[in-house]
């Protein structure tokens, strides 16, 4: 296995460990979210991210790793939303919320090793303040496509914003990691 896919499985092994858990404390309460109300969550966790790396003050204690982890796992739950309409029960088996984040994870995953063919692991050279920015963009772009009813006329859609905001926080997270 390459160094990215290892690094990578270990970052998003870390997120299903803590989406497992807290799927068995809570249930899957988040069914109840619309996918607006998800990229709103991501927004507050990557603009939380970014206002640390700016002024280098965490008053609240919870690390920028725990904000990266969190955008990863609310990008795989709107995914879940978005794409799973067929699932109607808000509260769904943990078996199966388990089983679609390892869908969404692997396809994301996917994504991730043919881009990273194709842009020379460029991601290794840029700065986690660039990834965060990235996922602000794009978390800019979905808003704008949901406020158009999820219309685009040559964009991605809503989708291949959330996988790419998954891949830039976990690319984060390999960063963050090697700096500890």
């Amino acid at each position: 296995m390459s160094q990215t896919s290892l690094e990578y499985t270990n970052v998003i092994n870390v997120c299903r460990e803590l989406f497992s858990k807290k799927t068995k404390d809570y249930g899957t309460a988040w069914r109840i979210l619309r996918p607006s109300s998800l990229t709103d969550q991501i927004f507050i966790k990557a603009q939380r991210i970014r206002t640390i790396q700016e002024t280098g003050i965490n008053k609240v204690g919870e690390s920028i790793d725990d904000e990266f982890i969190a955008i990863i796992n609310y990008c795989i739950m709107a995914l879940i939303q978005i794409t799973e309409r067929e699932l109607k029960e808000l509260e769904i088996e943990p078996t199966l919320a388990v089983s679609l984040y390892d869908k969404y994870s692997k396809e994301a995953f996917d994504l991730m090793m043919k881009k990273n063919h194709d842009y020379g692991e460029a991601w290794r050279d840029m700065r986690v303040s660039s990834l965060t920015d990235l996922i602000l963009m794009k978390i800019l772009r979905v808003k704008q496509i949901e406020d158009n009813n999820g219309s685009t006329i040559i964009s991605e859609g809503i989708d291949a914003n959330y996988f790419d905001m998954l891949n830039y926080s976990v690319f984060a997270m390999i960063h963050l990691l090697k700096q500890k």
